[in-house]
């Protein structure tokens, strides 16, 4: 689990009003109807987002980091991976999540996230916006394409995924805490070398003596990292919303 029950994520380095924010439901191209946690900006700042969460799914921890998109500007869905499995229900600290982990499949995820996308891609590019399991899920789906403008990933288990084979798909930015042992720095040189080979850009900022999961507002001696990573959030996405 990659964050404390008590964690909640650190506010944008500048704050606008929400207009709304709600549980909705989703479906997918299969069928699927999935769990999701929609937050709207009163200003949008013409740049989409979809959380993918960890791996404990649309935990409280990524409704209320939709809601920070959005005080950021970007209309916003976070998503479950579950609906298959799990179907309804509260992904709270009791839910026996890694038991449907072990049941995802890379189709599955890919069709959900598609659906977020394409229910706000008529509000502005889109950007998929990941932690853990869904920070390398998020490089997946931006390197494969699927409709989006790039990818961001924090501290990405790069077991869930596999080397990307084609591209060059969607940018990609990858914030990696320097004491992170979820993914070794080898496993990494490894990735970023598959993406070298398709073609598919990226880049890389890690920052050094951080732990897993450190883009937690408990984390009081992380909240400069935080907001650094805030900071790069907002120059990628701006940078790559309208491509030269």
């Amino acid at each position: 689990m990659c964050h404390s029950t008590d964690s909640r994520p650190p506010a944008p380095p500048v704050r606008g009003e929400v207009a709304s924010h709600e549980q909705i439901e989703l479906t997918a191209a299969d069928g699927n109807r999935l769990l999701a946690y929609r937050a709207e900006p009163a200003e949008p700042n013409g740049r989409c987002v979809v959380i993918l969460p960890d791996v404990r799914g649309l935990h409280p921890f990524y409704r209320d980091l939709a809601v920070r998109f959005a005080e950021a500007g970007f209309p916003t869905i976070a998503i479950d991976y579950f609906g298959r499995t799990a179907h309804g229900g509260e992904r709270d600290d009791d839910f026996d999540f890694m038991t449907h982990v072990n049941q995802l499949t890379a189709e599955g995820v890919r069709a959900d996230a598609r659906a977020a996308t394409e229910a706000l891609a008529a509000r502005g590019p889109v950007f998929t916006v990941g932690f853990c399991m869904g920070g390398s899920q998020s490089w997946r789906q931006a390197a494969e394409g699927n409709g989006l403008a790039g990818g961001i990933g924090f501290y990405g288990a790069l077991r869930f995924i596999d080397p990307p084979q084609d591209g060059p798909g969607a940018p990609l930015l990858l914030l990696r805490g320097g004491a992170d042992t979820v993914s070794t720095p080898e496993e990494f040189e490894a990735y970023t070398g598959a993406l070298d080979r398709v073609g598919t850009e990226h880049e890389t900022h890690v920052y050094e003596g951080a732990p897993h999961s450190f883009f937690d507002r408990s984390y009081g001696e992380w909240a400069e990292v935080c907001q650094d990573a805030w900071k790069r959030i907002l120059s990628f996405t701006e940078r790559h919303a309208h491509p030269r």
